[in-house]
């Protein structure tokens, strides 16, 4: 609608439409994380509520993850039949809707059907697979940068929403609490609607950075099977880099998303710091995250992404062990969200770095989306495990030690990655 006035627009002025989609495509991946973390703010209440264990909150809350983690590399077949705009429309849609009858729900299988799957295949069509598939199609120069800011927008919707949920939560309960994200739904997907194109060639562009002499590539006329991400799964499966790459992300979900990201608040309440404290340490470290993340793909452009993986999994470790001795005071635990943050989602842009320099640039969206599928995987188990561990022994201290344990050996294991092979420099003739 309105994208190829505003390019010509920006054009005059120097500026690449490819930054417009960048910004709606970080608005959209900032909602819908927003909408994935808000749940771990209501645990308590819901669980007061309705009698509810952590458990069985817990295991509906993990089949989100599970959603959210397999539908990426399908995620990828979707963008690419219907389009960036069809697809980020439908999930925020239905995300939107999942959350808006929530406030209806009586039933445990009511939250297993609204939050667990609603929530999990709206927020799965607009995971980090998304801000791949953008960065590969709209940008040749400052590929890992980009991917960097598209994964900081996670922590920008945790730095936004989670206090201002935690403080509604208190004041007016925990249904008024999902109404900013509701609206936040349906205004990005507005702004999806008249800005959001799928390729730079629909509105006369070239992606930002590529050589003006270089031809242009020729559209493809074959349309993706809907088998094709099987396809590759098949032919990733026969790389030593792609298991490693598995196991480490996997690692990586299970000490964020479905640790610290689900049970964080109820961990702080378990040591008598209350919800809107707790959420404000959230906050930080998605502040310290927003940061690490951009920082890391500034840096995954310059260094060996392996050894960035090293350092990031080994902090991470390292925190988590410390967190049950920090007494959650206040110096304790702007530490932990200080370490913490810095490379929360850092392992990002390095992951998709190698994927691509692995497997192809082709092929670097889907496979990275059966990466982030054994993430997903990982922060499920975390979410189950970690309340079940709240349940049965009334604490988180055993979670919080096997995810530190995990993420020291990840650091190891990525070492293992093969440096990619140069390109061949041939002789003049």
């Amino acid at each position: 609608m309105l994208a190829q006035p505003f390019s010509d627009w920006l054009s005059r002025r120097g500026i690449h439409f490819a930054w417009i989609i960048a910004l709606v495509t970080f608005l959209t991946m900032l909602t819908s994380s927003a909408a994935l973390s808000l749940p771990g703010a209501m645990l308590a209440p819901i669980g007061q509520e309705f009698g509810w264990t952590t458990g069985q909150i817990s295991s509906a809350l993990a089949l989100r993850f599970v959603l959210y983690g397999f539908l990426g590399p399908f995620a990828a077949f979707l963008l690419e039949r219907f389009g960036l705009r069809t697809v980020i429309c439908a999930a925020l849609s239905l995300i939107a809707l999942g959350m808006a009858l929530a406030t209806l729900m009586h039933a445990l299988w009511n939250l297993v059907v609204l939050w667990g799957l609603a929530l999990g295949v709206g927020s799965g069509l607009t995971a980090l697979v998304l801000g791949a598939v953008v960065s590969n199609r709209w940008f040749e120069k400052r590929r890992g940068l980009v991917v960097g800011m598209l994964t900081a927008s996670s922590a920008t919707g945790q730095l936004l929403f989670l206090p201002l949920a935690a403080w509604i939560i208190q004041h007016f309960g925990w249904r008024v609490a999902i109404l900013p994200v509701f609206v936040s739904c349906a205004a990005v997907a507005c702004l999806a609607l008249l800005f959001v194109r799928d390729r730079p060639e629909d509105i006369g562009l070239r992606p930002y950075g590529t050589d003006p002499a270089a031809p242009r590539p020729a559209p493809s006329a074959q349309r993706m099977s809907i088998w094709e991400p099987l396809r590759v799964l098949r032919t990733s499966t026969q790389s030593r880099t792609f298991w490693i790459l598995v196991g480490t992300f996997f690692i990586c979900g299970l000490s964020t998303n479905g640790l610290i990201q689900t049970h964080f608040i109820s961990l702080c309440s378990d040591y008598g710091l209350a919800a809107v404290p707790a959420a404000s340490v959230l906050a930080m470290m998605g502040a310290f995250d927003f940061v690490g993340t951009i920082t890391s793909g500034w840096l995954s452009d310059r260094f060996d992404n392996r050894k960035l993986l090293f350092w990031y999994y080994g902090l991470r470790g390292l925190s988590l062990f410390w967190l049950p001795h920090s007494e959650f005071s206040f110096y304790g635990l702007s530490t932990f969200a200080m370490f913490y943050g810095l490379d929360w989602i850092a392992t990002v842009p390095p992951t998709v770095k190698l994927a691509a320099s692995t497997f192809g640039r082709e092929k670097a969206g889907m496979v990275f989306g059966w990466v982030f599928a054994a993430h997903q995987l990982g922060a499920a188990v975390a979410t189950y495990g970690a309340g079940l561990s709240r349940t049965l022994l009334l604490t988180y201290t055993p979670a919080l030690y096997a995810a530190g344990t995990a993420c020291l050996i990840a650091s190891l294991a990525i070492l293992a990655v093969r440096r990619p092979a140069p390109a061949p420099v041939l002789a003049p003739a």
